[in-house]
Parts: C-alpha cells; sequence; structure tokens
C-alpha cells in the first residue's frame, strides 16, 4: 500500500542574476596625456532579501595609471566606488515560507572595459562591467511516496550500497 508524506526542507525558492555597465568619472589631480592602464581591485558586497528582490551593497577601486605633463610623469589615482543594485527574483516558489536567507556570488568581478581621457581632457572616464546572481533559500515542502512493506533480511543480501552511492550527484553546489 503506497502513503504519502510531506517533508519540510530547505531549497531554493527564488533566484535572479543582475549584469550592469557602469560610467566613473576620475579627476586626477595633473591634466592626462595618456592611459597606461585601468584595474579595479578590492571588490566587495553583501546581499539582503527586500521584498520581492535582492539589494547588493557593495564597494570596489578603481586604479588609473596615466601620464602627465605631457608624458614626461606618470601617476596612479585610486578611487572608491559605492553602488547598490537590486536583483529582481525571477523564479520564485510561492509557497516557500521563511525566505530570508540570501546567498549571492559574483559571476563577473567588476573589471574595466574601456578608460579614456574626457572631451575637455580634466577627467578620465571609467567604463566598468558586473554581474551578479543570487538565491533565496527557504522552507518548502516535498511529498514523497513510499510503501509499508518491510524487506525482509535476505532481500538485502545481494544489494551493494556502494554501487547506489556511486550515482549520487555530491557536487550540488558547485564545489569540488
Amino acid at each position: 500500500m503506497t502513503e504519502y508524506r510531506e517533508i519540510i526542507t530547505k531549497s531554493v525558492v527564488a533566484k535572479g542574476r543582475k549584469y550592469v555597465k557602469s560610467k566613473h568619472t576620475v579627476q586626477p589631480p595633473h591634466k592626462p596625456s595618456s592611459i597606461l592602464g585601468c584595474w579595479i581591485i578590492n571588490h566587495k558586497y553583501t546581499a539582503k532579501k527586500s521584498g520581492e528582490k535582492i539589494e547588493v551593497h557593495g564597494s570596489y577601486e578603481v586604479n588609473v595609471w596615466y601620464s602627465h605633463h605631457q608624458n614626461t610623469k606618470t601617476s596612479v589615482i585610486i578611487e572608491s566606488i559605492s553602488y547598490q543594485d537590486e536583483i529582481s527574483l525571477r523564479y520564485r516558489d510561492k509557497d516557500a515560507r521563511n525566505d530570508h536567507e540570501v546567498i549571492a556570488r559574483v559571476l563577473q568581478q567588476p573589471n574595466c572595459i574601456e578608460a579614456e581621457i574626457s572631451d575637455k581632457g580634466q577627467h578620465i572616464i571609467v567604463h566598468a562591467e558586473r554581474e551578479i546572481a543570487a538565491e533565496c533559500v527557504g522552507e518548502t515542502k516535498v511529498c514523497v511516496a513510499f510503501t509499508r512493506e518491510h524487506p525482509s533480511d535476505d532481500d538485502w543480501d545481494d544489494y551493494e550500497l556502494d554501487e547506489e552511492l556511486e550515482h549520487i550527484n555530491t557536487n550540488v553546489f558547485g564545489h569540488e
């Protein structure tokens, strides 16, 4: 006879992702002659659920190496950038409860696409990109069918559990 049980478990109940292109204006102390390099480093972020969205608050540093005084000297200017992104949740389990645990991960670290000197030649414009994915974990129900029949001890003699366990995917969260 088959019976059913409802199991309450934690599961990903909503997820979303956001790709952002941004432009930052950096004002160096000297009029730039040319740009020699641009790096974005020290990315930090936190994420929390806010209504039906995930809010990501983050910061990073833009480092621009440039020449000045008619290409006779070089300097590096460092500018801290703060941002706030809202990630819409595309998949959502409407029956989930307690979905306030948020897991956010960076798909594309902030990086410089292009750095250029502004039209008037006083500023440096940095074009950057980043991408973040977020998931909400909450309680949900799983319905499981089972039978009341109990196998006898003889039924387990030829059963190799190790062979069954070889087929279980232990890389569920993408970690080795």
